[in-house]
């Protein structure tokens, strides 16, 4: 019963001993050039080889979008729509601490209107 099980788990070890193994960090060619001129980081993620169809038809009419292309499309349209409701999210904030230190004033206010005032000699010492 043991011996099959030594062959079987040899030979797993023998399947995984081909891979390859590296430890050396990916580098993309002109990195620090598109990132010194203001590009995207890979060269891909964006620009006119990304976003433009391969082809057109001979008449001149667009090709239909490429799966890539439309969900980049989504993904950016998402990404502006997060980006405006987190900046209304944030104009909300701003306006409710506003109103909450408006607030705490009028309170303040009223405190003060609302105590002792001083009367005879205090009220002549104070002026």
């Amino acid at each position: 019963m043991a011996a099959p099980l030594k062959i079987i788990s040899a030979s797993a070890l023998r399947l995984n001993a081909v891979r390859p193994f590296s430890s050396t960090c990916v580098t993309h060619a002109g990195k620090k050039w598109r990132l010194e001129n203001g590009l995207a980081w890979t060269g891909s993620e964006y620009g006119p080889l990304t976003d433009l169809p391969d082809w057109s038809f001979a008449d001149g009419r667009p090709a239909p979008p490429l799966k890539g292309q439309v969900r980049r499309q989504k993904e950016r349209a998402e990404f502006a729509r997060r980006a405006v409701d987190l900046n209304a999210e944030v104009d909300q904030g701003i306006d409710t601490w506003k109103a909450k230190k408006e607030q705490e004033e009028r309170a303040k206010e009223h405190l003060k209107s609302t105590m002792f005032k001083p009367k005879g000699k205090m009220l002549i010492k104070n002026k």
